[in-house]
């Protein structure tokens, strides 16, 4: 099972990915993660990836899809995975389809997280974490029992990130919507493309994407 999850910042993309992990055997591939262990690993495409951040340069979408492609022909990719951050742009999109085509393979579902944007504003900038276990909580829909102690390890410290304000984040939907929001279209024409309620509750948003997977 080779699937690609699209969805806005704050979607919930990052949450369904480890469910479905879970639930299927399948591996979370995240650009970000793939990039720090190339890097790590000291392999040929390591070192170029390297040499490019180093320089500060963006990584070239040959060099990601490179990567992509060894990164599914280890042994934890047999039973299929989930591509989390990739595509970002259509041409990348393209090139994925390509790649995949290359080694005989293809996507089996492509499923967008849909959400209300000023729901979303609401959901993101109203999160903030315990700061020494990371236990998550919400202003509106997730507070600790006892305000100002953590339900799970009793600390009286939480934070906040810094980009989880409202101007940033309605920076970020724009920045979406105009550079990744297009590939849903890419795989609409394709008729590949499914959609879930992504404002639903977390477990509902789960039992609607494993309708889609069966």
């Amino acid at each position: 099972m080779k699937l690609i999850l699209l969805g806005a910042p704050g979607a919930g993309k990052g949450t369904q990915a480890k469910r479905l992990e879970e639930a299927y055997g399948i591996v979370q591939l995240s650009t970000g993660d793939m990039l720090r262990a190339e890097v790590a690993s000291g392999s040929d495409i390591g070192k170029e990836l390297k040499a490019v951040m180093e320089a500060g340069n963006l990584v070239t979408d040959d060099l990601i899809i490179s990567m992509i492609a060894s990164r599914v022909e280890q042994d934890d990719c047999k039973k299929g995975y989930i591509l989390d951050g990739f595509p970002r742009t259509t041409a990348q999109a393209e090139a994925l389809d390509k790649m995949l085509e290359d080694k005989g393979q293809k996507l089996d579902e492509v499923i967008e997280m849909v959400v209300d944007e000023d729901a979303l504003v609401e959901r993101i900038t109203g999160r903030y974490t315990c700061a020494d276990c990371g236990q998550g909580y919400h202003d509106s829909f997730q507070k600790p029992a006892k305000e100002g102690v953590c339900d799970k390890c009793g600390s009286g410290e939480f934070s906040r990130r810094a980009d989880d304000n409202e101007e940033t984040v309605r920076s970020r939907l724009v920045s979406y919507r105009e550079q990744t929001a297009p590939i849903a279209e890419h795989y609409k024409a394709k008729g590949m493309l499914k959609t879930v309620d992504g404002m639903a509750d977390i477990d509902e948003v789960t039992n609607q994407l494993k309708k889609i997977l069966g």
